[in-house]
């Protein structure tokens, strides 16, 4: 009589990627799909074969539309809080340290795949309002914090004179990404370059510098 060796077998494909690798391919690839075909339009089940993965993974890592949109925009958001470096900002000049976060600002919301967004959610914020809500909290309500909470501490220390440090975060984010971006959105040009992203850092934080440093 042969006896039959057993062989213990794995059933199904073996997996390849962690789950948070693999969350972060199906983010890149649901980004491309939102820049390019819009909300509404974009196809989880293109998503999920330009991730490599099946629909049912997908479902099971995102189980929503929404809940993929908003980590789209979360990881654009941890990207700048990684540029921004807030530990390290203390150690800063106060315009260095200015410099240091606007640029941080402006390579986020100046790229193209953001200004993509922005048109996105102005686009199909009436029909789709969680959309419009996740990247006010997400996007708008965070970058806005990192900036509010270094011009509080400066002014804690001294080195600033700010009555309203949320205010005044909200200018500095205006100042430095409006213009551009309405620029690139109404088709006057058609990016923004790391030398102008650096120049307008540096005249952004002269201006403000001028009128709130101690006198």
């Amino acid at each position: 009589m042969v006896e039959k060796q057993k062989s213990a077998r794995s059933r199904g494909r073996p997996q390849v990627r962690s789950d948070d690798e693999t969350r972060k391919v199906i983010i890149l690839a649901a980004e491309r799909q939102f820049c390019d075909l819009g909300y509404e339009t974009a196809n989880i089940n293109v998503i999920a074969q330009n991730s490599g993965v099946s629909t049912k993974t997908l479902y099971r890592l995102f189980p929503t539309k929404a809940d993929l949109f908003e980590r789209v925009i979360a990881l654009r958001i941890s990207e700048f809080a990684l540029e921004a470096d807030e530990e390290h900002l203390d150690a800063m000049s106060v315009k260095t340290g200015l410099v240091q976060l606007l640029a941080a600002y402006g390579h986020l919301v100046l790229a193209a795949d953001t200004i993509a967004i922005i048109r996105l959610v102005l686009a199909e914020a009436e029909r789709f309002p969680e959309i419009a809500a996740t990247f006010w909290e997400q996007a708008i309500e965070r970058t806005n914090a990192t900036l509010e909470r270094w011009l509080r501490a400066q002014t804690t220390l001294g080195r600033l004179v700010i009555e309203d440090p949320y205010l005044a975060a909200g200018m500095l984010r205006g100042m430095m990404a409006m213009e551009p971006q309405r620029a690139v959105m109404m088709g006057r040009i058609g990016s923004i370059d790391e030398a102008t992203i650096m120049a307008r850092a540096e005249s952004c934080a002269k201006v403000f510098l001028t009128g709130t440093l101690p006198r």
